[in-house]
């Protein structure tokens, strides 16, 4: 009997289903890989936005964390939302225990623009979670956000990047998708520079895109791809799930994580 590579999210729920904790656990099957969970908050949260969200306690976060990985163990870890300072260090002190990769998705604010980090939390990030990461994947807002370096075009990337690895990821993984024309990404250990083009689909339903690429990165890590190899694979694999995304509401609709199902 086969069992598949074990992938854990640390994350926030999105009730709606398209980000989240719910678009980690469907990447990862999607992808070969047995998704476990961390839930670090929920959120009201639908196709227009994000109505409401409540941290879980601290101890309730340590003792599902301790629970899955002292019996299951794990492959491989993704981060995505942790809003508050003592979440952000009660995670980063779990990780550092691990020798799995880590993929740190430092989320700043929603696909609609609701802010879910707290201003207080940035610092825990830089100093705590950022050290931990085996790639860390921030937007161009995320990276405004952490490292005061705005990106206008693709020749800033560079300088993203190298002010995200000052913090101490090994890989950083610059997502470029807010530019005009194609959609831009920049992987770089500081010596290794790896740029991965895709055609950017004329499809406003991207929801959940963030989390599902690096859910990515972690499952195709999980199964022992190297850092370029599962970054590749994973902008695939997420290109595909933008382009095939669908009308979910009023608002803006989910990628497909189910898209090579159908």
């Amino acid at each position: 009997m086969h069992t598949p590579p074990r992938v854990l999210t640390v994350a926030g729920s999105d009730s709606g289903g398209g980000a989240g904790i719910q678009a980690d656990l469907k990447t990862m099957l999607a992808l070969g890989t047995h998704g476990m969970s961390v839930l670090t908050a929920v959120t009201a949260q639908n196709s227009l936005g994000v109505q409401g969200a409540w941290d879980l306690p601290v101890e309730a976060v340590r003792a599902q964390f301790r629970s899955v990985v002292d019996d299951i163990g794990v492959q491989a870890v993704k981060t995505g939302m942790l809003s508050s300072p003592e979440l952000v260090e009660t995670v980063a002190a779990l990780l550092a225990e691990l020798t799995a990769p880590v993929v740190v998705d430092p989320v700043g604010v929603s696909k609609h623009g609701d802010a879910l980090l707290a201003a207080t939390a940035l610092d825990a990030v830089r100093t705590k979670l950022l050290p931990t990461a085996t790639v860390a994947t921030p937007n161009l807002d995320e990276v405004a956000q952490l490292t005061g370096v705005q990106v206008h075009e693709e020749a800033d990337m560079r300088r993203a990047a190298a002010a995200v690895l000052e913090f101490g990821p090994r890989w950083a993984l610059i997502k470029g998708g807010h530019l005009s024309g194609d959609a831009v990404d920049l992987l770089t250990d500081g010596d290794q520079e790896h740029w991965l083009r895709a055609p950017r689909h004329d499809n406003r339903h991207t929801h959940g895109t963030g989390c599902t690429l690096a859910s990515a990165i972690a499952a195709r890590l999980a199964h022992g791809d190297t850092v370029p190899a599962a970054v590749a694979a994973a902008k695939e694999y997420v290109t595909g799930a933008i382009e095939a995304g669908f009308r979910l509401g009023a608002g803006i609709g989910p990628v497909d994580h189910g898209w090579r199902l159908r």
